[in-house]
């Protein structure tokens, strides 16, 4: 499938809705990603006529359904260029990696003196986690900042990088203010100082091709649903090296070995990690939502996102009172603002009166929010499925709410 924007959003049937009276107008791809008919397709066909439980059984239907699942974990494996098929872990979403990875690594890791070094723009999925763990080990949480437009500090990241700094874990691209990480340079001075690396790749999978291979990051996580995939699947890229020497995270079926009395034994990775019925509906759904895009090509999409981001940009630039938070350069495609003297809530109940879907608030980074003295933000997310003329729309939208509320 070439990059047809009116094929496109034939795929996406609720951009047919239209939200007090006005055609639906989606801004908030970041928050979740719609999904296309192939996605749901594919979901109805797995629960119609393949619905069984993988990996035991001895018939026919379970058979296939495993089939289907482990083609689906090939297709990931293949998607972000995991060198082996096994490195990849199906997790409930990004937020479920981020947990398991600091329970079961660093917890067991980390000790007195060590160190976990975040940065002060990450979603609070990536930032609680590491903070509790830190708690538990008596370890330190460090914060490295971000400069004023939001773009990455190498300086400050490499001051508070030391030989105690046993665990980095960033966002590769910020869900608050799309600011891209150079996270192979990061992961280049970690390794220097043996330091292991977790990325959060939740808003950047979506938006650009990712190599983990290339990056050599030791874990990668993202969300299915991100990905205009389904909700509550989510993936954890585990290098092989070090999955030996992690303990799983949660017990129970599918994932042991041998059971006695005195002791358990558990399989390879990636299984020893899924304990329980896996979403089965849920894989198979995300490999539906990869071949789409694989269809599309990542680097039209990523294409056509900057465009988008542009030109929403330049019209935001011209509205008085508007003031944009995050100008880095080479981000993704999302567009934070405030209109001065106003909350960002109310912009956006108003936006929604006019078939707007933005999100508002602090965007689960409230460490940032403080930095930039601010409640929070209106936050615009953009994908594939958007088009200029929304753009246009919404710029005439907000120069009436900013009339309305500064009146």
């Amino acid at each position: 499938m070439s990059f047809n924007a009116d094929l496109i959003r034939r795929q996406f049937p609720i951009l047919e809705c239209k939200v007090h009276g006005k055609p639906l107008v989606y801004f908030d791809s970041a928050a979740t990603a719609l999904k296309p008919m192939t996605v749901v397709d594919r979901i109805n066909e797995h629960y119609l006529y393949e619905a069984s439980n993988v990996h035991r059984g001895l018939h026919f239907l379970s058979d296939q359904a495993t089939q289907y699942f482990e083609d689906s974990r090939a297709r990931v494996a293949g998607f972000i260029n995991a060198s082996a098929v096994n490195e990849v872990v199906f997790t409930a979403g990004t937020t479920a990696s981020v947990n398991f990875v600091s329970q079961a690594f660093g917890r067991a890791l980390l000790k007195k003196n060590d160190e976990v070094l975040v940065s002060e723009i990450e979603h609070h999925s990536n930032f609680v986690p590491w903070q509790k763990v830190a708690q538990q080990t008596g370890s330190k949480f460090e914060v490295f900042e971000i400069n004023k437009d939001g773009s990455f500090n190498l300086e400050n990241f490499l001051n508070k990088l030391n030989s105690n700094t046993k665990i980095v874990s960033v966002s590769h691209v910020s869900n608050t203010l799309g600011t891209v990480f150079p996270v192979k340079e990061i992961i280049k001075h970690a390794k220097k100082i043996g330091a292991f690396v977790f990325v959060d790749g939740a808003q950047a999978v979506p938006h650009q091709s990712v190599d983990v291979k290339d990056l050599d990051c030791d874990f990668y996580a993202f969300s299915g649903h991100k990905l205009y995939g389904p909700t509550g699947i989510g993936v954890l890229y585990i290098k092989s090296n070090l999955q030996d020497k992690m303990e799983p995270y949660q017990m129970g079926g599918g994932m042991v070995d041998k059971v006695e009395q005195a002791i358990t034994t558990y399989q390879d990775a990636p299984y020893k990690f899924e304990a329980g019925t896996p979403h089965i509906a849920g894989a198979v759904g995300l490999a539906a939502a990869i071949e789409f895009v694989n269809e599309i090509g990542i680097d039209s999409i990523s294409e056509k996102e900057q465009e988008l981001l542009v030109y929403a940009t330049k019209i935001i630039s011209e509205i008085p009172s508007v003031k944009q938070i995050g100008t880095a350069p080479g981000k993704g495609p999302i567009l934070s603002f405030v209109i001065e003297g106003t909350h960002p809530s109310d912009v956006a109940t108003l936006l929604d009166q006019e078939g707007i879907a933005v999100r508002a608030g602090h965007h689960c980074t409230q460490p940032l929010m403080k930095k930039y003295g601010i409640p929070g933000t209106v936050r615009a997310s953009f994908s594939m499925y958007n088009t200029t003329d929304e753009m246009d729309y919404f710029g005439k939208t907000l120069k009436k709410i900013v009339g309305i509320l500064k009146d």
